[in-house]
């Protein structure tokens, strides 16, 4: 992180570029600024030198430097607070209290510089907010113009044809071959997201010059405690540590990763990880490795840290549209989620529709969650929705809603042009309801068995078909995409008569019929609440 800072307005033409030829290329230039430089805050002296540095970068605010021992430093505390620049290093931070007023952050240095800022090792620097006034014998300092550079080909791209790439892949593989046409000695490109999902804490992207496509990386929420990634420049840099910088080709390493071996043993010359920020707060990160003998170049880094917030941005586009497909899908279901994403968003959009309506409800809830301790009634809840629910997604049906101890989804039947077709239709769907059905009583069966729970599994399953209202229900600004209408009410009813019959499943006769063999009849029953009797089936075997 650079602060502005006013500065002297002349400069040495002496200066020495890195990285590449004065004015085409991102460097840095560290130089002497000659005479006493004094920085008052507070009406009290905080800096005062005779070998203060000047440090210029591309694009960006000139920074003096101070020795520390020039510092007031009684007024300085160090803060929970790290940047990260490739070139520099990670940078500690400082809060500054003095004549009653407190800045956070005031200053920073680079404790243990790279090698291209060797000449601020044991230096500090200051934010604007922490400084007054910058004087040179006794005159102020003006801010200086920064160094300046031609605007990249890659800034180009991505600002004018990154934003087509569609998908995350294709914006990883693109950025990697963008960067080796730049120059960049890059072999290896890695992207790590983190994501809202059920499943996964994170999605990983890497892209190698020497293979083609992108391979894609998943991280489940276990793997966050694993030695892997709890030794890795991952963790490092989203706990908001900075970055790494290391070559992997000389000298003790500064940090031993153990991918960093793994790298070198495939011939990795120079490695980078640094983090790429969402407007969230949250810390994700990109890591470059080279095999060039003699890895990256100030400029080379520079560009892409110059760059940085854009690609972050670009991520963060397809992160939140991932993250909205995967909560939609979550707490709606597929089909519910895909017509949200689609628009369906005003109360009354909807449609209707003829459906198989599955319904399977915990037996004896309440006693189990006043025997049980919240842990253990969770668990039986958790693995009761696990054995109910994962059958009617195998067998292309619609979870709609967990509520409280119940599992609704309905497997819908698809448009049929006359009659024959629409039973043909109505059978194949209320079979695959009728597997599922079963599928669910074995797995509750199995559970039972091995699971582990303290309270035994009891379930009622209840399938009917009918014709429904599926779209979205609630006030102005509280809105449910469920289903409504007779058949809804009556598969309730349904439910408990399987209850009451005791048994663990129970299908109407619209259903039953359907399944020939496979289902029995019970004869006529009564729905409560509904006055009318409905033949009642129960599968066979």
């Amino acid at each position: 992180m650079r602060g502005r800072e006013e500065q002297d307005d002349t400069r040495q033409d002496s200066r020495r570029p890195v990285g590449g030829p004065a004015g085409d290329r991102y460097r840095i230039v560290i130089e002497p600024l000659t005479g006493r430089v004094t920085a008052r805050f507070a009406g009290t002296t905080l800096a005062e030198t005779t070998d203060a540095k000047i440090l210029h970068e591309t694009n960006l605010p000139s920074v003096i430097f101070v020795p520390r021992g020039d510092v007031a430093m009684d007024h300085l505390r160090p803060i929970d607070l790290q940047t990260f620049c490739p070139f520099k290093g990670n940078a500690t931070h400082w809060r500054l209290t003095l004549g009653g007023r407190t800045v956070t952050p005031a200053a920073w240095s680079y404790e243990t510089p790279l090698s291209e800022a060797d000449g601020i090792a044991g230096h500090i620097a200051f934010y604007p907010a922490a400084v007054e006034q910058w004087t040179r014998d006794g005159e102020t300092l003006h801010a200086m113009t920064p160094l300046r550079t031609e605007r990249h080909p890659l800034t180009d791209w991505l600002l004018l044809s990154a934003g087509a790439a569609a998908s995350p892949e294709a914006l990883t593989e693109q950025l990697g071959q963008q960067l080796v046409a730049a120059g960049v000695p890059l072999w290896r490109l890695s992207v790590a997201i983190w994501t809202l999902h059920p499943q996964l804490a994170g999605t990983g992207y890497t892209w190698r010059g020497d293979r083609d496509g992108v391979a894609q990386i998943y991280t489940p929420h276990g793997a966050l405690e694993s030695p892997q990634y709890l030794n890795s420049p991952v963790k490092f840099v989203t706990d908001g540590l900075g970055g790494v910088r290391q070559r992997l080709d000389t000298g003790a390493p500064r940090y031993p990763f153990p991918v960093m071996n793994d790298l070198k043993a495939e011939g990795a010359t120079d490695y980078v990880a640094m983090p790429l920020p969402f407007s969230d707060g949250s810390i994700h990160s990109m890591t470059l490795t080279s095999r060039d003998p003699d890895g990256f170049s100030t400029a080379d880094l520079g560009m892409v840290f110059e760059n940085s917030v854009v690609i972050s941005r670009l991520y963060e586009v397809h992160t939140l549209r991932a993250n909205t497909a995967v909560l939609l899908n979550t707490y709606l279901g597929k089909r519910t989620g895909a017509r949200v994403r689609e628009g369906q968003t005003r109360r009354g959009d909807g449609e209707r529709l003829r459906a198989v309506i599955f319904m399977a409800d915990l037996r004896g809830s309440t006693a189990l969650a006043e025997r049980l301790s919240r842990e253990d009634y969770l668990d039986v809840l958790s693995c009761f929705f696990d054995c109910t629910a994962t059958p009617v997604t195998e067998r292309g049906g619609e979870v709609l809603k967990l509520i409280g101890d119940a599992v609704l989804a309905i497997f819908p039947l698809p448009d049929a042009i006359d009659a024959t077709a629409a039973e043909a239709a109505a059978a194949t769907v209320c079979r695959r309801a009728h597997t599922a059905a079963r599928d669910s009583l074995r797995r509750i069966e199995t559970a039972n068995r091995t699971g582990g729970l303290k309270a035994e599994i009891r379930c009622a399953v209840a399938l009917h078909l009918g014709e429904l209202t599926y779209g979205n229900v609630g006030s102005r600004d509280r809105l449910d995409f469920t289903i409504v209408g007779t058949a809804v009410n009556e598969t309730a009813r349904l439910d408990a008569v399987a209850k009451k019959l005791d048994e663990p499943a129970v299908y109407s006769g619209d259903v039953g019929r359907h399944l020939g063999e496979a289902a029995r009849s019970l004869g006529h029953h009564a729905l409560p609440g509904v006055g009318r009797e409905i033949e009642i089936f129960v599968p066979v075997g």
